[in-house]
């Protein structure tokens, strides 16, 4: 059975949400990390370990983009739509530049990936996850991801608020706010809070 556009876009933000949350949960792990192993000035305790641990950052906010890489254009094309459809007053100053950061993310990750696929198509056939110069180039392509990675999980969160002012307008098909029957008179023993 084939799925709806509507069902299409609330599975991608479902997916977008989870992306949020993990990226969320893999900075603060970093942060705390960093904090507990570098000294006063920010200098790491141990350098290698250090750098071990960002690049498993660095993977792991890759590998949890990655689930919504496929989609991310199309969940920013649909916020822009539904965007132009809002009200004035229901649009916020900052998500124009928020979706601009996102898409400036997207084509630079794009470019990352397909300059990955470049580099791992040109690798030794012995090459293989696990092994040293395939972990290496790996390890570089997420280093270099670090900061548009970063961008999505910190401006990721203007889709969803963009969707959710999107089902809160009013209907385009409604050119007015629909008019709403009074409500009919409580009897005498009601009062107005046991109506709400």
């Amino acid at each position: 059975m084939k799925t709806s556009p509507h069902q299409n876009h609330k599975q991608r933000l479902e997916q977008l949400a989870v992306f949020l949350r993990e990226s969320n949960q893999i900075l603060a792990d970093w942060d705390a990390y960093s904090e507990q192993h570098t000294d006063l000035d920010g200098w790491p305790h141990d350098e290698d370990a250090y750098r071990q641990r960002a690049s498993r950052r660095d993977a792991d906010t890759w590998r949890a983009f990655n689930r919504i890489r496929p989609s991310a254009r199309a969940l920013v094309a649909t916020a822009e739509a539904q965007l132009q459809r809002l009200p004035a007053q229901a649009v916020q100053s900052r998500w124009v530049w928020q979706l601009g950061v996102l898409d400036t993310a997207l084509d630079r990750l794009a470019a990352l990936h397909d300059d990955w696929l470049v580099t791992r198509d040109s690798l030794p056939p012995s090459a293989r996850p696990g092994t040293e110069v395939y972990d290496d180039a790996r390890a570089r392509r997420n280093a270099e991801a670090w900061h548009e990675l970063d961008e999505w999980a910190s401006a990721g969160e203007v889709l969803l608020e963009i969707h959710r002012a999107a089902l809160q307008a009013p209907s385009a098909l409604t050119p007015t706010a629909p008019v709403r029957a009074p409500a009919p008179p409580a009897p005498a023993s009601h009062s107005t809070a046991a109506r709400r």
